[in-house]
């Protein structure tokens, strides 16, 4: 993964068009915090949230989160005046919905530029995150992954691949399995991030832990939330296990004991070569 890709474990949603929301938002230690303009705000309060979530950007308290929002979508006829309202200092990206292809990264790119330009604002400072939402999203993420430099990480939108496939939403997430995997290895060949989608069930804290520990198996970085109770959660289950800390640090001193150009070292009865110590180098790092 590019060193200039933070790992994000948790990205916490806040709907754009409530000032309850916004405010409490404010003392939620998420690694990073989407104002979302789309699905959670009704057709006719577009404008108002939009003039809102401008407003709280300038001094929203970062303290080393990250500020995201989630626009409208490139075909809605609303994006233009989202970035237009929201494009700043302030801003450090865009949590892009409905990427169904390439060029719909490269044409945002392109809006980015002109405003970056023309604002003072430095060249290719405004980040992107791209929605996976739908099968067709699912069959370019290679494409996608490499569509413009600014793309920072890609996530999975839950709610909306299932609905396009038709299938439920379950409690151990069996039917995202694919694409999970799919989303984690096309952004690990693209040096970016991957998060897992939402839990809507905030109140259900062990479903949440379940879908996570499922997503980080095949090499998910972290999840989006809903709720800021499920901050924590994401927290405790994408960082190492003092268990898997104690045996990367067992590894790595073991390995590289023996010094340059190393075959294999025993550690706990196993045999551990070249990729084990950079899993565990990387277990450290995290």
């Amino acid at each position: 993964m590019s060193a200039r890709v933070r790992r994000l474990r948790s990205l916490l949603s806040v709907p754009g068009g409530s000032e309850r929301f916004l405010t409490k938002a404010r003392d939620v230690p998420a690694d990073a915090v989407a104002f979302d303009l789309e699905d959670s705000v009704a057709v006719g309060d577009k404008e108002r949230a939009r003039r809102l979530v401008a407003a709280a950007l300038p001094d929203f308290p970062a303290e080393g989160r990250e500020l995201w929002v989630r626009p409208n979508a490139l075909d809605s006829g609303l994006l233009e005046a989202d970035l237009d309202a929201l494009v700043g200092p302030a801003l450090h990206g865009l949590h892009l919905p409905k990427v169904d292809d390439g060029r719909t990264l490269a044409q945002v790119d392109h809006y980015l530029t002109y405003l970056e330009r023309v604002r003072s604002l430095t060249a290719g400072s405004i980040r992107l995150m791209a929605w996976i939402e739908s099968p067709a999203a699912l069959g370019r993420l290679e494409e996608i992954c490499r569509a413009t430099p600014r793309l920072d990480a890609v996530s999975l939108g839950s709610e909306d691949y299932t609905a396009a496939l038709g299938v439920p939403r379950s409690a151990d997430g069996e039917e995202l399995g694919h694409a999970r995997a799919r989303l984690a290895n096309a952004a690990a060949a693209a040096g970016i991030g991957a998060l897992d989608g939402p839990e809507t069930n905030f109140r259900a804290a062990d479903r949440f832990r379940v879908q996570a520990r499922r997503a980080r198996a095949v090499g998910l970085t972290g999840k989006f939330c809903i709720h800021p109770d499920q901050v924590a959660l994401a927290h405790e289950e994408f960082a190492p296990t003092a268990h898997e800390v104690a045996r990367a640090t067992r590894v790595v001193t073991a390995y590289e004991a023996l010094g340059e150009g190393a075959g294999a070292v025993a550690v706990d009865g196993e045999m551990v070569d070249r990729p084990g110590y950079l899993r565990a180098l990387r277990t450290l790092a995290h």
